[in-house]
């Protein structure tokens, strides 16, 4: 494989993401058995195994690259290339049946991700872009929504599977539902951010994510037309603490929001519980 020509990598990314979501969905009717990594984060045979073919694949058609999966950790010889692998993203939804998670790769060239692919089994949906080639589902152009109001606009967030009451979310959560058509909380942030780049969600925000959750779907985003940055509008890293992602237009909006509910401005007081018992 020419690696100069960075085209030839999707292909590849296809059949791999194919072969691991294949072994996913046998994992997901068989109900396989649950562990815990600490207190609440879950992880199954179906990770493990998953990850283990994606890096095995990795490894056999491109021998000198690096990867950075969520199972193993990173294997790092200092190649130019870096592979970022959740092999199920969305593991808390698969060990209990619910059918939203999926299988998401990224590629990094000289610390630039040049490819990205989110693939959900369930609905065999394949979502990829290469940087400066657009972004696709199932090889069909996909674009970011065309609405200009935050008010009618249908977003997504997510919440840590540990330390649930601690996460400030909570409050920005109640102040975007008040201000949006709706706030959904689906618990693959891979799928969510290509959603946002379909145009089924108009944004996306999340805090504390980690590479391999956004690396694939932040690319996607970008080159489906979206906006991905920080909260206050600062570049994201895949590093970054602060995810917030949407179709650009109303990337401002949601920036002001955050700012005033940063700032403590504003904030509508959440009801008391006696209240909604009248």
């Amino acid at each position: 494989m020419n690696h100069d020509n960075h085209n030839n990598f999707v292909p590849a990314m296809t059949e791999i993401a194919r072969e691991a979501g294949a072994l996913l969905m046998d994992y997901f009717r068989k109900n396989v058995a649950i562990e815990y990594k600490g207190d609440a984060d879950l992880v199954t045979i179906a990770d493990r195994s998953s990850e283990k073919l994606i890096r095995e694949r990795i490894r056999s058609q491109f021998p000198g690259h690096d990867v950075l999966g969520e199972e193993e950790g990173l294997v790092d010889t200092g190649s130019e290339y870096r592979w970022y692998v959740d092999p199920l993203d969305g593991t808390t939804n698969f060990a209990h049946g619910f059918p939203v998670f999926c299988v998401s790769m990224a590629l990094e060239y000289r610390g630039k991700r040049i490819a990205g692919l989110v693939y959900d089994p369930t609905r065999d949906e394949m979502f990829a872009a290469e940087h400066g080639s657009g972004a696709y589902l199932n090889q069909q152009r996909i674009h970011v929504s065309k609405i200009a109001n935050l008010a009618e606009c249908l977003v997504a967030t997510g919440f840590p599977s540990h330390k649930r009451h601690k996460n400030p979310n909570i409050f920005f959560y109640h102040q975007i539902t008040l201000r949006t058509h709706g706030v959904r909380r689906a618990g693959s942030a891979a799928l969510d951010l290509c959603y946002v780049a379909a145009g089924r969600l108009d944004g996306f925000w999340e805090f504390n994510l980690n590479s391999w959750d956004t690396a694939a779907g932040a690319l996607i985003v970008e080159e489906a037309g979206g906006k991905v940055t920080r909260f206050n509008g600062e570049p994201f890293e895949i590093n970054s603490h602060e995810t917030l992602a949407s179709n650009g237009i109303v990337h401002g909006a949601l920036m002001q929001e955050f700012e005033k509910i940063i700032a403590g401005r504003g904030l509508e007081p959440l009801p008391e519980v006696q209240a909604l018992r009248k």
